[in-house]
């Protein structure tokens, strides 16, 4: 039976309210070798719904392509201050994500929403996500910011966005995550968006120095699957 896609949040183009735009974001990537995804992903929701834990669970995927034996946690906080206890969490942890053992390296970056753009919203939307990730030139991100500001509500419409964000620390870059329903779909839909000149952003793309794409799948306990 196929499943009914959650209604993703309207994106206008216009700022929200300060509330919205001081969300944090962290993105955990965290290694394993192969045959230990399984032993690895036990221990991720016990970790971020410990008592002592901190923000909210938004995402879990396993990778399926570029870098294999790997999770990447999404999670979200209300601001800063909330992120950085959690982060201090982690690093204080002997066994941080509950991986132990299983854990061979882990990376944890923090990151911002792009101001017009609303808290990601759990559901049904994939199960196939992308998570794209963009450096930048040094200054490329008020331009890249104002060319996805007049681009973006038009792609959502008809290719729903699950969070686009610009990191806090590093160089600069921009991670933006999307679902779809296959891969199929994927290619379908972006072949459409360039031949309709809905997509990419006006600007944007000069302000790139390096790209990369993962295609990763939920794991059962994903709230984004």
């Amino acid at each position: 039976m196929k499943t009914t896609r959650t209604r993703p949040a309207p994106i206008t183009g216009d700022d929200l309210d300060r509330e919205q735009q001081n969300i944090r974001y962290e993105i955990a990537a965290l290694a394993f070798h192969l045959l230990d995804a399984e032993q690895a992903a036990a221990g991720v929701l016990p970790w971020v719904e410990a008592p002592d834990a901190h923000g909210r669970l938004l995402g879990c995927w396993e990778t399926e392509n570029g870098s294999l034996g790997r999770l990447t946690v999404l999670r979200a906080f209300r601001d800063d201050a909330e992120l950085a206890r959690e982060r201090m969490r982690a690093r204080g942890s002997r066994q941080p994500f509950g991986a132990g053992e299983h854990l061979t390296d882990l990376t944890q970056q923090s990151f911002a929403p792009f101001p017009f753009v609303p808290p990601v919203r759990t559901g049904a939307f994939g199960p196939v996500y992308e998570i794209r990730d963009y450096h930048l030139r040094p200054g490329g991100l008020p331009a890249t910011l104002a060319g996805w500001r007049r681009a973006l509500p038009a792609r959502h419409r008809v290719d729903p966005l699950t969070v686009v964000m610009y990191a806090l620390d590093g160089p600069d870059r921009i991670v933006q995550i999307w679902p779809f329903e296959s891969l199929d779909e994927r290619v379908a839909l972006r072949r459409t968006l360039y031949t309709d000149g809905v997509w990419p952003p006006p600007g944007a793309p000069d302000h790139i120095l390096e790209a990369t794409s993962t295609i990763a799948w939920p794991t059962a306990f994903s709230p984004l699957t």
